[in-house]
């Protein structure tokens, strides 16, 4: 009389097929992590109009970074120029890690040198605009002055009669301050 052949239980098969397949991705891990390894900044983000491929004619373009204004001192700095309109991050090193145009609010600050006394994640501004990124330096007869941008992106055009200090740029230019401009950093404010 023929004996039956044994069935494994389904258990058995989803075991062992589960195994061989996380063999198989530690070998593809293993070979992988031979090769070539990319490197990218930590700060880098893509751009949303980056294109997949650039045209052949596509040159890069060379945006010429304003020179920090003389008598802004020397140090880690943030510089503010009044009749720019434009704010620099200056290292240590005297090398320009960024700098952008921003939007002013009614009341500004004297020329001279402060300190980021206080950092605000986020709040409403006195023009009525949810702002964060908010890093305070000075105040100017009770209107307290600081570097901020509009939550939406915005750059609104101070409201008619109402006293504002706020030194507005564009969301990735106040991330750069918000991470620069710590408790104590100083501000060198030019005219």
């Amino acid at each position: 009389m023929p004996v039956p052949a044994r069935r494994l239980p389904s258990w058995a098969w989803v075991t062992g097929l589960t195994a061989v397949a996380i063999m198989a991705v530690g070998a593809l891990a293993a070979q992988a992590d031979q090769g070539a390894h990319p490197t990218a900044s930590a700060k880098s983000k893509p751009s949303a109009s980056a294109s997949a491929r650039p045209s052949a004619s596509a040159s890069p373009k060379k945006t010429a970074v304003a020179a920090v204004p003389d008598g802004s001192g020397t140090g880690r700095r943030i510089v503010y120029s009044l009749a720019q309109r434009r704010v620099w991050l200056v290292d240590t090193g005297e090398t320009t890690r960024r700098s952008f145009a921003v939007w002013p609010g009614t009341v500004s600050p004297a020329p001279g040198t402060y300190a980021v006394f206080s950092t605000l994640p986020s709040t409403t501004g006195t023009d009525g605009t949810k702002v964060e990124n908010i890093v305070y330096f000075t105040v100017v007869s009770g209107v307290n002055i600081a570097f901020s941008n509009a939550q939406d992106g915005s750059s609104p055009q101070p409201a008619a009669g109402v006293q504002t200090g706020a030194i507005r740029m564009r969301s990735a230019d106040g991330d750069a301050v918000w991470e620069f401009g710590s408790k104590g950093t100083k501000v060198s404010v030019v005219k």
